[in-house]
């Protein structure tokens, strides 16, 4: 492969509209589809430019990351049945990294037609389509057989390294290939004309009202559905809201680790281990509704404030003693916080492998 055919990228959630290369020390992007244009397309109008904190950038959030979390939380229902042979999550981390491959290779082709859409594919629905956190538990998990399988340690160690060269190997090939698949798409696509001022208005209102309806939805559907869906809605935007505001202010800190999103995937997976503690304290009885709370928050917030395409992407994207380093440090940081929050709990017996919380089924 040569560098005439491997696009140069950005890391996703700096999402800084301005000269972020300066920063993060890569190339903007320039996709076969726009060498490809013709001269009077090029001369179309310049779409209007949108401030990082622009009300019409933010709410684009809402409705992205709310679909992306239903898309991960059904993808795993799908995939987890008796006698799996792929761990649940697999199809998650492998379709957001795809998406977000297609999304960035075009992000000149989606920016000429509304820029905050890039931002609501790429940071909102591929961000919390995948989880950092997630795929960390899963890792830990197997660490310490928490499944309860009877196998030895040597397998536990085994098992633990499967998910993690699988999840990170499957998520890069899955960039990669939406990447040079999308240099062949472009060509096809044609972009339309940018939406007018009262239908951006139009979204930015219908996207607020959308996590306005979490709410209801919550109470009004029934109880069973709480820790299965619409608490992880409550949480979603908040989390994917998180991630955004910490990656445009500290990615472009360091050229070598984007600062951002490490402490948004560090801090998610630390949290979901405080949660897994919660769900199995042996010595308490926590409530239906708590249990259902706290489900909502390590599948809504968390799984929204942790992100594995965005990670993948800037491993992608830095250079390779960079990406290499950026992946072992993010990998050490979430396995010892976890090793910190979960192992004195369960070692000393106050947690328990199996969560002890009932939820509330009507």
């Amino acid at each position: 492969m040569t560098s005439s055919t491997t696009p140069t990228v950005e890391p996703l959630d700096s999402a800084s509209f301005v000269d972020v290369e300066q920063n993060l020390d890569v190339e903007r992007v320039i996709s076969a589809e726009s060498a490809a244009r013709p001269p009077s397309e090029r001369a179309r109008p310049v779409p209007p430019v949108y401030h990082n904190l622009s009300i019409h950038v933010l709410a684009i959030l809402i409705p992205s990351s709310i679909l992306g979390t239903l898309a991960r939380l059904g993808l795993s229902a799908l995939a987890t049945y008796d006698g799996n042979s792929i761990f649940s999550l697999a199809y998650a981390q492998a379709l957001g990294s795809f998406i977000i491959g297609v999304a960035i290779s075009q992000r000149e082709m989606i920016g000429r037609f509304h820029e905050p859409l890039y931002i609501g594919i790429a940071t909102g629905f591929c961000g919390s389509l995948t989880t950092f956190s997630g795929w960390q538990f899963e890792v830990f998990s197997a660490w310490l057989n928490i499944p309860g399988a009877n196998r030895s340690r040597f397998d536990n160690f085994i098992d633990g390294l499967g998910v993690t060269v699988y999840t990170l190997s499957l998520s890069l090939g899955s960039l990669v290939f939406g990447m040079h698949l999308s240099q062949y798409l472009a060509k096809k696509i044609i972009v339309p004309p940018p939406p007018s001022r009262i239908v951006v208005i139009g979204i930015t209102a219908l996207s607020i009202l959308t996590y306005a309806a979490t709410l209801p939805t919550y109470f009004l559907l029934s109880p069973r559905f709480r820790h299965e869906a619409t608490a992880a809605l409550l949480f979603a935007f908040p989390g994917a809201l998180t991630r955004y505001l910490l990656s445009i202010n500290l990615n472009p800190i360091s050229r070598s680790v984007p600062l951002g999103t490490l402490a948004a995937n560090s801090f998610a997976t630390a949290l979901v281990g405080i949660i897994f503690v919660l769900k199995s304290d042996t010595p308490h009885v926590v409530s239906d509704n708590a249990c259902n709370l706290l489900q909502g928050l390590s599948d809504g917030y968390c799984g929204c404030l942790s992100t594995v395409s965005t990670f993948v992407l800037e491993i992608y994207t830095l250079k390779k003693g960079r990406g290499a380093f950026y992946a072992i440090l993010s990998w050490c940081v979430g396995q010892i916080l976890l090793l910190v929050v979960l192992g004195p709990a369960i070692w000393s017996g106050h947690a328990n492998k199996q969560q002890t919380c009932h939820f509330s089924t009507g």
